[in-house]
């Protein structure tokens, strides 16, 4: 048996709908900018040039229905409603019409952003990590299986926020679809069970505080809700 100097984590994993069994995550993949009109309340002028990605750790992820401490170091914290994707099986460098064989399932997700500290560390050419990786970054709804609903590639994305809704969008707006997704970043990694991959946001994102509830779904795939609790105690100077 193997002996460890303190007690091994837990495996983060995420509910399965209708199911006691659970989906155990080691890697989590996010794509920038992958709805047009949310590219251009960014800033920027969306078009096809290949998608960029970036990651959160698998110990970001928090399941729907918590309430999580508004995080340290912002004064802009962020939602960004997605659909996530699941992978099943190993994929690497396989073509768009092979890509949904690898597909699990999917859940609805959020992406929780330190806005001000991305958009820092973007002006300065620096990672994001501090902006998108933090605790409590990656929330996620209950995973339905693929064999379940199909491959959705249209139907309403929306969330609330207090009941008013932000984000109202179809996945048929995504610039990069599913299977061109998965395809594409398997160009790059050794894709297998455990990865999820959140596919971007639509537009309408913007700041939360201690006190809001937020409340999503994803036609065909499920909800989502999250509130936002006051900031924790204390911190390590």
């Amino acid at each position: 048996m193997t002996e460890y100097v303190f007690p091994a984590p837990p495996v983060p994993a995420v509910r399965v709908s209708g199911s006691g069994a659970r989906y155990p995550v080691s890697r989590i993949f996010c794509v920038g900018r992958n709805y047009a009109a949310h590219a251009r309340e960014m800033g920027f002028d969306p078009d096809r040039e290949p998608p960029f990605y970036f990651t959160k750790p698998a110990n970001a992820l928090v399941e729907s229905g918590a309430t999580v401490a508004y995080p340290p170091a912002t004064a802009n914290y962020h939602y960004e409603m997605e659909l996530v994707i699941a992978i099943g099986r190993p994929a690497f460098r396989v073509a768009p019409e092979e890509a949904l064989e690898a597909v699990w399932g999917y859940a609805c997700g959020l992406d929780m952003t330190r806005r001000d500290l991305q958009i820092k560390a973007r002006e300065m050419g620096r990672p994001w990590d501090l902006g998108k990786g933090f605790e409590d970054s990656a929330v996620i709804g209950e995973l339905v299986p693929a064999s379940a609903i199909g491959h959705p590639s249209k139907g309403l994305i929306q969330l609330s926020v207090n009941g008013a809704v932000k984000q109202s969008s179809d996945l048929s707006a995504l610039i990069w679809s599913v299977p061109e997704v998965v395809a594409h970043l398997s160009q790059f990694y050794h894709l297998g069970p455990g990865d999820l991959i959140y596919t971007g946001t639509p537009e309408g994102v913007g700041p939360v505080v201690a006190g809001d509830r937020l409340e999503g779904r994803i036609d065909g795939v499920g909800t989502i809700a999250l509130a936002v609790g006051p900031a924790a105690p204390g911190s390590i100077e």
